[in-house]
């Protein structure tokens, strides 16, 4: 996990900074950022019924496998044919492979921990994904400085070799008993019937689901927008973009390790990190002050990890196990859909200037919508019932 999340963490790194910088424009910017993303968000539900059909460990390795012959392909397609959007093809090609990978190991991490808390689970692996996350702009800015992003893509795709070097070793030495790969029964198309069937009568997923995809809007314009913001808009240098990043995972980092060792229910969990979202968005969205700017960064990274323990953790308690892929590639297509939404959101923004009232209108849709749903009923007492039984 670490070896893989540190090689995508670089390319994510340097695909908004490079468009930027090689464009001059922030609509190119958020629109390459929508390239990015909307690929693999398309790919959740494919890759959910993969995942609940062959072995998990199998695909991971092909994900990883795959990343790092995508990275060298793009290079030889930048030296023959040098193009800024070689590295956008990279990062869109490599986020396919990225999805396949994380379902894997959304269904893997049950099996592996069955006798843990299932909060304090993803709580932790989150916390492995936020150290990749620090280390990743700091690696990468320092390696752009020298070389450019091409190397920086050389450094991802020997990280993306290592980690399906180091997964192999932990299967070797494992005794784990992981399920094995189950054959397709019936139409090709049941195992889609049957994830959205689980999505429109399962109680509470369907709430789940809104809140996350609202909580997207502001996360994906946040994250659109921040290379802009920090080079364009308060004319910092590659260095603040990097500090940027590394203290927004830092500080997600803690809130994972307090959310993991606190005793917070589920439904607490949900109303804080959600709160703590729109917060750091009236933040981001008002200053004009690179580091209140990097304040409201923080509390949003920070939130947004704690909401994802939230929804991970309740949905786990929903979703029947045997379905869990299925179901949750489909509910992840329906959660992320307003990240390339935010992007698309970016790029009919004419300057840079006008980015933080895009943030403060997005923040107050959430808010308000948020607080509707609330009141139609609370998004977490189905995993809660589930959690006393």
């Amino acid at each position: 996990m670490f070896g893989s999340r540190l090689g995508d963490q670089l390319l994510l790194f340097v695909v908004p900074l490079v468009v930027f910088q090689t464009t001059g424009s922030v609509s190119l910017s958020g629109l390459a950022f929508a390239a990015e993303t909307l690929p693999r968000i398309l790919c959740f539900p494919v890759c959910g019924i993969l995942a609940d059909r062959f072995s998990p460990v199998t695909l991971v390795r092909i994900s990883q496998a795959g990343r790092s012959l995508v990275c060298a392909i793009g290079l030889l397609g930048q030296y023959f044919m040098p193009h800024v959007g070689w590295i956008v093809a990279i990062a869109a090609l490599s986020g396919v492979l990225t999805t396949q990978g994380f379902m894997a190991r959304e269904v893997m991490l049950p099996q592996i921990f069955k006798d843990v808390t299932f909060t304090k689970v993803q709580s932790y692996a989150q916390s492995v994904d936020q150290i990749c996350v620090v280390l990743g702009p700091v690696i990468a800015a320092a390696l752009f400085n020298l070389f450019g992003w091409e190397i920086v893509v050389v450094m991802s795709g020997a990280l993306f070799v290592s980690a399906d070097a180091l997964i192999s070793i932990w299967r070797r030495l494992s005794d784990v008993e992981l399920k094995e790969a189950k054959p397709l029964e019936g139409h090709w198309t049941k195992p889609f019937r049957t994830a959205l069937n689980h999505l429109f009568y399962l109680p509470g997923l369907k709430r789940i689901v809104a809140l996350t995809a609202l909580v997207n809007l502001v996360f994906g314009v946040t994250l659109a927008t921040s290379a802009s913001m920090v080079t364009g808009l308060y004319e910092q240098s590659e260095e603040y973009y990097a500090l940027l990043q590394s203290v927004g995972a830092i500080a997600t980092f803690a809130v994972l390790l307090v959310t993991g060792a606190s005793r917070l229910k589920l439904t607490h969990i949900g109303i804080i990190s959600y709160s703590g979202l729109v917060i750091g968005g009236v933040i981001t969205g008002f200053t004009s002050n690179y580091w209140i700017y990097l304040l409201g960064y923080c509390v949003i990274l920070g939130f947004d990890s704690m909401f994802n323990v939230y929804i991970r953790s309740a949905r786990q308690k929903i979703i029947p196990p045997e379905d869990y892929g299925k179901t949750v590639g489909v509910i992840i297509l329906f959660n992320n859909f307003t990240l390339p939404l935010s992007g698309l959101l970016v790029g009919l923004v004419t300057s840079v200037e006008y980015t933080g009232w895009l943030i403060l209108a997005l923040t107050a849709f959430i808010a308000s919508t948020g607080l509707a749903l609330s009141l139609v009923g609370g998004s977490a007492q189905p995993a809660e019932a589930s959690e006393t039984q």
